[in-house]
């Protein structure tokens, strides 16, 4: 009796594999929820911080919570590794972000996104960093939609993606 394989699955387990083996310095996009509690911020800030130590470039958006606390950690270990990508532009962000963004080092702005809202531009944003990074780490919520389908577009471009779910 033959078994069929999916070649789709073996494809996703070798490219995780070779992530997962790859001892020089990966981009890894780590995105997430505006809303998470202080103590879950503080965990998401310690690994931004052990992934930049170790090497890493790590990507992410400016918006608070989630990418608030990887811009912390990443910039505690090392500015130079850090990008982040503005859905808007610096003058859309809320306020409470605008300082801690203004002292990145590689910020990337996006005004031509100042007409469209803030979910579309958040959308484009991820697909972005999506397509920059080779690994994603999402912190969501099961009702995150447009962070789940930047996790579902990662997956699709055959992205090793990590999701943790909030709730």
């Amino acid at each position: 009796m033959s078994q069929s394989v999916d070649i789709s699955n073996i494809d996703v387990l070798a490219q995780e594999l070779a992530t997962i083996q790859q001892t020089s310095s990966k981009r890894i996009a780590l995105l997430g929820s505006r809303h998470v509690p202080i103590t879950h911020q503080h965990l998401i800030e310690m690994m931004s911080y052990a992934l930049v130590l170790g090497g890493n470039r790590l990507l992410t958006s400016g918006a608070t919570g989630t990418n608030s606390a990887a811009i912390r950690g990443a910039m505690r270990a090392d500015p130079s590794l850090l990008t982040v990508i503005l859905p808007q532009s610096l003058e859309r962000q809320p306020r409470e972000s605008r300082e801690q963004l203004q002292q990145v080092i590689h910020l990337v702005e996006k005004p031509e996104n100042d007409n469209l809202s803030l979910a579309e531009a958040s959308a484009l944003c991820n697909q972005e960093i999506v397509s920059r990074c080779q690994q994603l780490i999402c912190f969501a919520f099961h009702d995150s939609h447009t962070l789940l389908k930047s996790c579902e577009d990662a997956e699709d471009q055959r992205k090793v993606v990590t999701l943790f779910y909030f709730d």
